[in-house]
């Protein structure tokens, strides 16, 4: 091997070492790398080195490295809830036995009801009434005025604890008659007792029907509805004058509801939830828009 033939050989334009590669007569330039990069690659190393031996990271057969530090972020989380359990709970205090105006008369209690409520609204409500409260057919709309139980803040803490045909003891009860399915009416009423709701809510309806249906109305259905058809919130009972529908009010779901009957259910939070986090439940829903002023008989009696 002679000696010119283990010379490098530079290239005549950049004056860099080539390679030896040539393809067609393009030949690969031997460029290094920049030193900025190989001291950023060598500082990576060095970090990599180090933060193995202080953080838990090289694994074994049963168990791992777990580092000079003894860092773990299972107990960092877990030392991170406990923080804010502790912290929370003396929020959660001040909320349990507190009224609306208390709660609202303290910014930052008030802040922190709005944000759990929230939070709570999202994990146990949503499901049913929408994220936003809106609602779905069957499930009311939360951020309307529209109450079946009443829309004040004792109200509203009280259907959280007791529920709507829950396994409270105390849950709040109401029955709509499967009329049709149970032949407690025949066809005809059934139809007759349609056109009559119908023109309840202002809709067009026969008024011949409506006629036949009137006596009917008062003897099956005034007693919940009372004999204007306004509904009975001590009942549940619907108000069936203002067009604002739970099942929805076209003819042929009216008479529905009077064949099959309507029995939705909401569960008593009182055995799944803490009495704070429904304080702070009954402040989210009473804010969310149809939230009612406190009356006096619940500001005296409770309800």
């Amino acid at each position: 091997m002679s000696t010119e033939q283990n010379d490098p050989k530079i290239d005549a334009h950049s004056g860099t070492e080539t390679t030896g590669h040539d393809w067609d007569g393009i030949e690969e330039l031997n460029t290094p790398m920049p030193r900025w990069w190989l001291w950023t690659f060598y500082a990576c190393i060095a970090y990599a080195i180090g933060y193995a031996i202080l953080m838990p990271s090289i694994p074994f057969l049963n168990s791992h490295f777990k580092g000079v530090l003894g860092h773990s972020d299972r107990a960092a989380v877990i030392e991170a809830v406990d923080q804010m359990k502790t912290e929370r709970a003396v929020f959660g205090e001040r909320l349990v036995g507190a009224s609306l105006a208390e709660i609202q008369n303290d910014p930052e209690l008030f802040t922190f009801a709005m944000a759990a409520g929230k939070s709570a609204f999202g994990d146990n409500c949503a499901t049913c009434h929408g994220s936003g409260g809106q609602g779905f057919k069957g499930y009311p709309n939360l951020n309307d005025d529209v109450w079946l139980w009443g829309g004040s803040f004792e109200a509203i803490e009280h259907t959280l604890h007791v529920g709507i045909r829950a396994t409270h003891e105390d849950t709040q009860m109401s029955l709509m008659q499967a009329y049709g399915r149970d032949g407690l009416l025949s066809r005809d009423e059934i139809k007759d007792l349609t056109q009559y709701v119908l023109n309840l809510s202002g809709q067009d309806a026969d008024q011949a029907a409506v006629s036949r249906a009137s006596e009917l109305f008062q003897a099956q259905c005034s007693s919940c509805h009372g004999t204007a058809g306004k509904g009975d919130r001590t009942q549940g009972a619907p108000n069936l004058t203002d067009n604002e529908w739970l099942y929805g009010g076209t003819p042929e779901i009216i008479q529905e509801t009077l064949i099959n009957g309507r029995q939705g259910v909401m569960p008593n939070w009182n055995e799944r939830l803490s009495e704070d986090t429904i304080t702070a439940l009954a402040v989210y829903v009473h804010a969310l828009g149809g939230g009612e002023a406190t009356t006096a008989s619940e500001t005296v009696g409770g309800n």
